[in-house]
C-alpha cells in the first residue's frame, strides 16, 4: 500500500533532512580527515627571531602603553566627574569652564604630544624596515601565480644557463637581510611568512621590494594572504633558513647543478622521455612545455621550477608534505605524487596543469581534453622527478628543524 498520500508536509521534510544529514556529516568527516593528512605547523607574528617582528613589537608596546594610560586617565576623569557632581549632592547648576584657558590648552597639547610621539616612532620603524640594499643583502625574486610560487636568485648564475630557481620553497641565510622583489603573473596575491616578517602584496606588472630576516635556522610556513581564486588556501610555501655556511653550500651546489642523466632502459629514462616529449598518440602534453629543469632542454615558465624537486619536501605548493625519513620513497608520498601527475585539477581546484587520465580540465575558462598516460607511465615520470636532487651536502632539509611543528623534529 502506498502511504505517501497520508504523510504530512512536515513529516516529509523531516524524512528528507534525515536522509541528507548523514551525507553531510560524512562529507564533513572526509574534509576533516583530509586536513589531518597535512603536517600542522604554527605561525607567529610574535617570533622574536625576526628583526622585523622585534621592531613592530616594541613599537606596539609604546602604542599599547599609551593607550592604557589614556584609557585610565579618561576613565578616572569620567568617574571622578560623575561622582563629584552628582545631582543628589548639588542643587545649584554646575560651574561652567568656558574660558578656562589652562584646561583648553591641556586638552589640545596632550593629544598633540601623544600623536607626535607615536608618529616619530612610526617613521623610525619605517626607516629601519624599508629595504636597505647593500653588498651583504641577499636578493631573491618572488613570482606568485595561481596557485604556486617561484623563487629566483638573480645573483646566482646557473652553469647550465639562467639563474638558480626553486619552486614553492625559498632558501635564505640567517642573520642577514633578505630583499624580496615580489610580483605576480596573473592576479593579486599576498606573500606572508609571519615568522620572518610582514606581508606584501604581489601585484601584476608591479615589482615591490620587501625585506625579511631571521636569526634562527629552521623551516617556516608561508601562505598567500590575499584571496586569489579557487585554491587560495592551497597556495603555500616553505621558508628554509640556513646558517651562513650551509646557505653558501646550497647556492654553490645549486649554481653548478645539472639534472642527472638516467640510465638507459630504466624507469627514470622512460620518465625523462615522457617528461620532455609527452605522448603525441594519446594527446599527453610534455611536462617540459611548462616546467624548467636545470641542465636539460626543459625551460618552461608556466609552472614551478622542478630542478630540485627530489630534494623538496612539498607537493602541490604545500598541499602535501613528505616529511618522513623515507621522503618521496614513502608509500603515501608516492601515491600523492602519482595522483598529482595523473589529474592535478581534480585534487587542486583551479590548477592549470593538464590531466593525464583523459579527463577534462579548464584553462582560462575553456574546457580542455586531457591526454592519457598509463599508471605505469605516470610512475615512470614520478621516478624521474625523484632523481632531481641536489648533492647530499646541499640538502637544505637535512637536519633542519621544522619550527612550529607539534614535535619540533628535524629532517
Amino acid at each position: 500500500m502506498n502511504t505517501n498520500h497520508h504523510q504530512t508536509p512536515g513529516h516529509s521534510r523531516f524524512r528528507r533532512v534525515r536522509r541528507v544529514l548523514p551525507l553531510a556529516l560524512t562529507g564533513l568527516a572526509a574534509t576533516l580527515l583530509t586536513g589531518c593528512q597535512q603536517v600542522s605547523q604554527s605561525l607567529s607574528i610574535g617570533d622574536m627571531s625576526s628583526g622585523y617582528n622585534r621592531e613592530i613589537f616594541w613599537m606596539s608596546v609604546w602604542a599599547i602603553a599609551l593607550s592604557i594610560i589614556i584609557f585610565i586617565g579618561v576613565s578616572y576623569a569620567l568617574f571622578y566627574t560623575v561622582n563629584k557632581f552628582r545631582e543628589d549632592k548639588h542643587d545649584a547648576p554646575p560651574a561652567q569652564f568656558h574660558g578656562n584657558n589652562r584646561l583648553e590648552v591641556i586638552l589640545v597639547v596632550v593629544p598633540v604630544i601623544i600623536v607626535v610621539f607615536l608618529s616619530v616612532l612610526t617613521v623610525r620603524s619605517m626607516a629601519r624596515l624599508n629595504p636597505n640594499i647593500n653588498a651583504d643583502t641577499v636578493n631573491v625574486d618572488v613570482l606568485g601565480r595561481q596557485f604556486w610560487w617561484n623563487f629566483s636568485y638573480p645573483e646566482a648564475a646557473a652553469a647550465a644557463g639562467g639563474v638558480v630557481t626553486n619552486g614553492n620553497e625559498i632558501i635564505m641565510p640567517t642573520r642577514q637581510k633578505v630583499a624580496l622583489t615580489i610580483t605576480s603573473g596573473d592576479v593579486i596575491h599576498g606573500f606572508w611568512a609571519p615568522n620572518i616578517g610582514g606581508q606584501r602584496a604581489a601585484m601584476p606588472a608591479v615589482k615591490k621590494t620587501w625585506q625579511v630576516d631571521t636569526d634562527r635556522a629552521g623551516a617556516y610556513q608561508g601562505n598567500c594572504s590575499q584571496l586569489c581564486g579557487a585554491s587560495h588556501a592551497n597556495m603555500r610555501y616553505k621558508v628554509v633558513a640556513l646558517d651562513q655556511d650551509r646557505y653558501n653550500t646550497f647556492i654553490t651546489a645549486a649554481s653548478a647543478y645539472r639534472a642527472p642523466e638516467p640510465a638507459p632502459g630504466s624507469a627514470e629514462a622512460r620518465g625523462y622521455t615522457l617528461f620532455m616529449q609527452g605522448k603525441t598518440e594519446t594527446g599527453a602534453l610534455a611536462c617540459a612545455a611548462c616546467h624548467r629543469v636545470q641542465g636539460t632542454p626543459a625551460a618552461g615558465a608556466a609552472g614551478p621550477d622542478l630542478s630540485f624537486f627530489g630534494t623538496r619536501r612539498t607537493l602541490g605548493a604545500g598541499m602535501w608534505e613528505a616529511m618522513t625519513a623515507e621522503h618521496w620513497e614513502a608509500a603515501d608520498a608516492k601515491a600523492r605524487l602519482h595522483e598529482w601527475i595523473k589529474h592535478s585539477p581534480l585534487v587542486k581546484p583551479g590548477s592549470l596543469m593538464p590531466t593525464y587520465d583523459g579527463s577534462e580540465y579548464r584553462v582560462n575558462g575553456k574546457v580542455q581534453k586531457g591526454g592519457v598516460l598509463t599508471d605505469a607511465e605516470i610512475d615512470d615520470v614520478a621516478a624521474y622527478l625523484r632523481t632531481l636532487q641536489l648533492p647530499e651536502e646541499a640538502d637544505y632539509w637535512k637536519g633542519t628543524p621544522v619550527q612550529g611543528a607539534p614535535q619540533g623534529g628535524t629532517q
